[in-house]
């Protein structure tokens, strides 16, 4: 792919989500074949319009965290040697009660174990409380029956998974195993040091809620599924929670992850390389397939449209007209609420990051990014 033509096609377009669509900052960046093609970044740190957004700058971006911490995951999986269809609770013992006993890490890592929400008011900063809770919990479908997005317990899931295989959190494991070996400027709790580096996040502005409608409508309205899914474990659910320094230094797996778009990108380009990049290899053949294949697919019980997981990630759903990672059937990669989105491509060995900090009313990409994706592969 030609860098300068690339920079035609993409520039205009990231430009004008500032000038069309209301970006306030943000920055993008491509890598092919493990290398850098294309970053921009534009805008602005804060509302006022003091501080202009730079190649310092660094963002929370929610759920597109669950793509780092499944990584992390699955390479403790690959180094300890077990395989994604073992029992949760042959590591785990305290999971296997109230019809948890045969859970598989296929179904906890697909988001078809039916542990979504829980029934147990805890909050989401104590983190031995709802570990507690899931181990208590009754799945809430038939596990593997069907498949519905965890928005909040999956990193607990995996991340109690982790320290009991590897005896280490997911925190550790990313700062340890990927990024300091790789350089890479992000984060699942941030370094108090690091605070003046990071942006504010804002809200999404009143509007007319996204597609899908139903999704949206029930995520505000008390006792669905979908609103216990958002808010369970409780707390933190405010926006602007997550610009206070404590919070921020919380290592929440699900949703709390900081860095910049070249860095998620980076690691996105080692797994669009099949899992290596700069001639150390991070993933074996059998790993990557776990990322590519698709384990669910079809209706989302909490999203209540189409979509589809591999062991971790998300991917491009059958069903689905919208193709959030490109055309590729192998892309997988993680969005995240308000309008982060990274993804790797096998296929072409392309990897794609957007971060933003001017949130908009949809928790799955929207188009300031996905116009962005398309862009890559337009003939």
């Amino acid at each position: 792919m030609n860098s300068e033509l690339l920079r035609e096609r993409i520039e205009p377009l990231f430009r004008e989500n500032f000038s069309r669509f209301g970006e306030l900052g943000a920055a993008v960046s491509i890598w092919q074949n493990g290398e850098p093609i294309l970053d921009l970044h534009g805008g602005f740190r804060d509302r006022k319009r003091e501080q202009s957004w730079n190649d310092d700058t660094i963002a929370l971006v929610w759920s597109a965290t669950k793509g780092i911490g499944s990584a992390c995951f699955l390479h403790a999986l690959q180094e300890n040697k077990i395989k994604i269809e073992r029992r949760v609770s042959d590591f785990w013992p305290e999971f296997g009660q109230n019809g948890k006993e045969d859970v598989t890490l296929t179904q906890l890592l697909s988001h078809s174990a039916g542990l979504c929400a829980l029934d147990e008011r805890v909050e989401v900063t104590h983190y031995d409380a709802v570990i507690h809770a899931l181990e208590k919990q009754t799945p809430l479908w038939s596990p593997g029956s069907a498949h519905g997005y965890h928005a909040r317990t999956f990193g607990f899931l995996i991340d109690e998974c982790t320290r009991r295989i590897g005896g280490i959190s997911i925190s550790n494991y990313w700062r340890t195993i990927f990024a300091e070996p790789l350089s890479l400027d992000f984060w699942i709790g941030l370094p108090e040091n690091l605070n003046s580096r990071c942006t504010s996040i804002y809200p999404a502005k009143a509007g007319i809620p996204p597609e899908p409608f139903k999704f949206y409508k029930d995520l505000i309205t008390p006792d669905t599924l979908q609103r216990r899914t958002f808010t369970s474990p409780y707390g933190l659910n405010a926006v602007s929670d997550m610009n206070k320094p404590a919070n921020r230094a919380r290592d929440f797996v699900s949703f709390g992850g900081i860095g910049n778009a070249s860095a998620l990108a980076k690691f996105y380009a080692m797994l669009a390389k099949g899992g290596e990049i700069g001639g150390h290899r991070f993933f074996g053949t059998d790993t990557i397939k776990l990322m590519t294949t698709t384990i669910s697919d079809g209706l989302d019980r909490v999203f209540e449209i189409p979509t589809a997981f591999s062991a971790g990630f998300m991917k491009n759903s059958a069903s689905a007209h919208c193709k959030i990672f490109g055309p590729s059937a192998n892309a997988f990669g993680h969005p995240g609420a308000g309008g982060s989105h990274a993804f790797a491509d096998l296929e072409n060995k392309i990897s794609f990051a957007y971060v933003m900090n001017q949130m908009e009313q949809s928790v799955l990409p929207n188009e300031k990014s996905l116009r962005l994706v398309d862009a890559i592969y337009a003939s």
